[in-house]
Parts: C-alpha cells; sequence; structure tokens
C-alpha cells in the first residue's frame, strides 16, 4: 500500500534518503495490514524530526565530528550516521536492532557516496569511540538506561529529541535548540517539531580515559 522513494530531504539537502512515499495512505487499514504496522512498525521509512536535525547541527558543525570514530545508536533510516560521514568523520558506525533499519541504513548510505558499518547490537559495535549519537531514542521510558550505555562506550554523546524536556542524568546538559518536523510529514503536534540537544562529555585528562577507549593508534574493537 505504500512505496520506499529517494527524497531529498527538507533543510539538509545534502542528504538523499529512500523513505516511504509523502502520499503513503492515511485512511483505515484493512485489520490485517494494522496488525502487520503494529508488529513491525517500518520506522525506519522515516526521517524522524530529531535525526533531521541532528544531522543538519553536524553538517554545519563539522568540527564536532572530523577525524572522529562515531557510533549512531538507533541508526533507523541512518540520517544522523550518514551526516556525520558527510562531515568527515573518521569512521561511522551504526546500530539499530531491527533488521530492516540495519537494511535501510546500509543502503541509505551507499547512495549518498559514504562508508557507514552496521551492527544490530550495540554489545558487538565495541567501545572506544569518540562520539556517539542518538536521536528520537527516548520516546519509551525504558530505553532511559541507554544514557548509560552510551556513556560507557563514548567520551562523547549527543541525545536530540523532540519529546523530551530534560534528562535523568545531570551529567547531560542541554546545549542546543533546534526546529524540524518528521519527513514525510506525519502531521505531529507542533510541540514535537522543537528538538532539544544533550551533550554529556567526559572530563579527560592525559592519564585518565573512559572506559574502554583504546590507547592512542589502538583498535575500537
Amino acid at each position: 500500500m505504500a512505496r520506499i522513494e529517494p527524497q531529498i530531504l527538507p533543510g539538509c539537502p545534502e542528504i538523499t534518503l529512500g523513505l516511504i512515499n509523502a502520499d503513503f495512505p492515511e485512511g483505515p487499514l484493512p485489520p490485517t495490514v494494522m496488525h502487520e504496522v503494529i508488529a513491525r512498525p517500518a520506522y525506519w521509512a522515516f526521517c524522524w524530526g530529531s535525526g533531521l536535525a541532528l544531522a543538519r547541527f553536524l553538517l554545519d558543525e563539522p568540527a564536532r565530528v572530523e577525524k572522529k570514530a562515531v557510533l549512531d545508536l538507533g541508526s533507523g533510516s541512518g540520517v544522523a550516521a550518514i551526516a556525520a560521514a558527510l562531515a568527515g568523520a573518521r569512521t561511522v558506525v551504526a546500530c539499530d536492532n531491527d533488521p530492516h533499519a540495519i537494511v535501510a541504513t546500509k543502503v541509505n548510505a551507499r547512495a549518498n557516496g559514504v562508508a557507514v558499518e552496521c551492527f544490530a547490537d550495540l554489545a558487538d559495535a565495541g567501545s572506544g569511540y569518540d562520539l556517539l549519537l542518538m536521536a528520537d531514542v527516548l520516546y519509551d521510558a525504558s530505553n532511559l538506561g541507554l544514557l548509560a550505555e552510551a556513556s560507557a562506550v563514548a567520551e562523547d554523546v549527543l541525545v536530540a529529541d523532540s519529546r523530551i524536556s530534560s534528562l535523568p542524568d545531570p551529567r547531560y546538559r542541554e546545549i542546543a535548540t533546534l526546529s524540524a518536523l518528521t519527513f514525510p510529514n506525519l502531521g505531529e503536534f507542533d510541540e514535537f517539531g522543537t528538538v532539544r540537544l544533550f551533550q554529556r562529555r567526559w572530563n579527560i585528562s592525559r592519564s585518565c580515559r573512559p572506559p574502554g577507549r583504546p590507547p592512542a593508534g589502538g583498535r575500537l574493537r
């Protein structure tokens, strides 16, 4: 009842993603289709507002990712990972537990001419990253535990979300407020057009590294 089409992102024309067609069916769905949608939601077929905002932020501030090892946790369509790669990251890894999202990220990365390695499990992605990205991942309170996991695998963490106004971990501070809507348009409430960007950084001395961070020249895995 819908299809995937290559689409240039609004406000972020540097990136083209394979997304659901803008005129996808919005009326009542047949029961069998509705059950499939609930069981396996194709969230990777949309570029969610927080991911779009984070991508624009990275492209506008490439110094945040240049020559760094970056992990995109909960990659969905791969938009944040792709933006990091386009902005000059040394290596980019995407992680998502939905196998279809992994396929989407791989296809979209290839379409944008960048290299993104993909994993279904955070444990398989390893640790020692310079920067970890999370966009539109904390929509469910049960996912808040990912904040601690993120801090264990990267020295710098950026969280973009339009559905939370603060984080329970005081070590994360809000550094920017951005504007973006999910694309194609889902008819979301206006309040979800405001994306907050939070950052956590380790205070690293010459003799101290965050857990799992390899020595200079070491491998990520």
